[in-house]
C-alpha cells in the first residue's frame, strides 16, 4: 500500500437519529363507539457506534466519509403500532483507536479489542403515545409524547498502533532494516535521514509458533518536543507497547549520550513512558571487533543491551531471545492489560490542523412535534 495510505488522525461529524414522536390517535370503527385512546410510541433513534476491527489499520476510509448520520425513528400510529427504530450506523475503526471531542480535546472512548463496540452518541428515546396516558379520570388524552432530539459533535478519531516492542533511536539508526530482517514488513530502506514517514508494523516469528509484534516509527532527533525533525506526532504509536527497545549505531560518537537524548525527549512527550522495560541495541555492529565492543561496554547505561548487525544477521536470534524473555518477565505489563491501563490524558486540538468545519444547521428536519394529524377525521389534534 502506498505511503500515504497511511492516516493517524482524522476528523468526523457525527449525529444521531432523534426519537419519533408518540401518536394521540383514537379507535373509531364501526359499532365501537368511544374506542379510546390507540396511539402507539414512536421509535428510537439511531446510535453512532465505533466498532474495533481487525482488518484496518489505519483511518483512511473515514478521510472520505466525514459525515456520519443514523436515522431517525418513526412515528407511532394508530393501533398502539410502534414506530420503527432508526437505523444505527457504525463506524469501524482499527484496533487502538482513541475518540476525543474536536472543539474541546475531551477523550471520550477508546477502541482495543476486535469486535468492541461503544456507543459514540445515543439516539434520542421515541415519544410515548397517548394511550399511556389514559386513568380512570382522564379517558381520553388528547396528547402524546414528541421524540427526544439526536445528538451531534465533531469528533478527532487518533490511531495509537497496539504492538509489543517499540523501536526508537534517531534517523539512519537502522530501525527499518532490523523490521524487514525479524519480520516479513517491507519498510522502505535508504542511506539518508527521515527514510520511514509514517510507522511501520511486523510480526516477529518466535520458537514454537510464538510470535510478538513490533513497531517501527519515525526517526527522532534532539529537539524533538519542540517541534524540529517530525516532532513527537508518531511517539502516540508506542504508548501501548509494553517494551522499548532503543537502537543506536555502533559509529555514534557517545552511545550512551544519544541514548539520554532519546530518553530526555520521551520524557517532555509522556514521562510515564520511562516506566516501560528498555532494551539497547547496538545496531552495525558488524564494523566492530571483540575489543571494540568490550572498551564500548564500559560506557553502556546500565539496562539489557546487545550488539546487533541485521545486515549480516549477528546476533540476532539473541536479540529475539532477549526480548521474548523480557517480554514474559514478572516486572513487565503485557500488551493486553498495558492497553487496558493506559491512562488518557485530554487532546491538545490547537496543535492539529484539519478542514474548516461545515454548517449543518440549514439540513436539520421540520419539527412538527406540535401536532398530530388524524387520518380518519382530517383534522389536528393541538398538543
Amino acid at each position: 500500500m502506498a505511503e500515504t495510505n497511511f492516516v493517524d488522525y482524522v476528523k468526523i461529524f457525527c449525529r444521531s437519529g432523534k426519537g419519533g414522536r408518540g401518536s394521540s390517535h383514537f379507535r373509531r370503527e364501526k359499532y365501537i363507539p368511544k374506542g379510546g385512546p390507540d396511539g402507539g410510541d414512536g421509535g428510537d433513534g439511531g446510535n453512532i457506534v465505533l466498532r474495533g476491527n481487525r482488518n484496518y489499520w489505519t483511518l483512511l476510509h473515514l478521510r472520505y466519509q466525514r459525515h456520519i448520520f443514523a436515522g431517525h425513528g418513526e412515528g407511532g400510529s394508530k393501533s398502539q403500532r410502534s414506530g420503527k427504530k432508526g437505523e444505527t450506523k457504525y463506524i469501524d475503526v482499527p484496533c487502538g483507536t482513541v475518540a476525543y471531542d474536536a472543539h474541546t480535546g475531551e477523550y471520550l472512548c477508546d477502541i482495543t479489542d476486535d469486535g468492541q463496540e461503544v456507543v459514540l452518541l445515543k439516539g434520542g428515546r421515541g415519544g410515548l403515545g397517548n394511550q399511556n396516558f389514559k386513568t380512570a379520570t382522564n379517558q381520553a388524552p388528547r396528547y402524546a409524547q414528541p421524540g427526544e432530539p439526536y445528538e451531534e459533535r465533531w469528533v478527532i478519531l487518533e490511531l495509537k498502533l497496539l504492538a509489543d516492542v517499540g523501536l526508537v533511536g534517531f534517523p539512519n539508526a537502522g530501525k527499518s532494516t532490523l523490521l524487514s530482517v525479524v519480520s516479513a514488513a517491507k519498510p522502505k530502506i535508504a542511506n539518508y535521514p527521515f527514510t520511514t514517514l509514517e510507522p511501520n508494523l511486523g510480526i516477529v516469528s518466535y520458537r514454537d509458533g510464538k510470535s510478538f509484534v513490533m513497531a517501527d516509527i519515525p526517526g527522532i532527533i534532539e529537539g524533538a518536543s519542540e517541534g524540529k525533525g517530525l516532532g513527537l506526532r508518531f511517539l502516540r504509536h508506542i504508548e501501548r507497547n509494553s517494551l522499548l527497545l532503543f537502537m543506536v549505531p555502533a559509529d555514534s560518537d557517545d552511545i550512551r549520550k544519544e541514548y539520554e537524548i532519546l530518553l530526555q525527549e520521551l520524557k517532555q512527550y509522556n514521562p510515564e513512558l520511562l516506566d516501560k522495560t528498555h532494551v539497547l541495541a547496538i545496531s552495525k555492529s558488524d564494523m566492530l571487533d571483540e575489543e571494540l565492543m568490550d572498551e564500548i561496554r564500559k560506557d553502556l547505561p546500565s539496562i539489557p543491551h546487545l550488539f546487533i548487525s541485521s545486515v549480516t544477521g549477528y546476533n540476532i536470534t539473541l536479540l529475539k531471545d532477549m526480548l521474548w524473555r523480557e517480554l514474559n518477565s514478572q516486572d513487565i505489563i503485557p500488551v493486553v492489560a498495558a492497553r487496558h491501563s493506559l491512562v488518557h490524558r485530554n487532546l491538545d486540538v490547537t496543535s492539529l490542523e484539519f478542514e474548516p468545519e461545515e454548517d449543518f444547521s440549514a439540513d436539520q428536519d421540520v419539527d412538527d412535534s406540535d401536532v398530530e394529524y388524524d387520518e380518519d377525521d382530517d383534522f389536528y389534534y393541538e398538543e
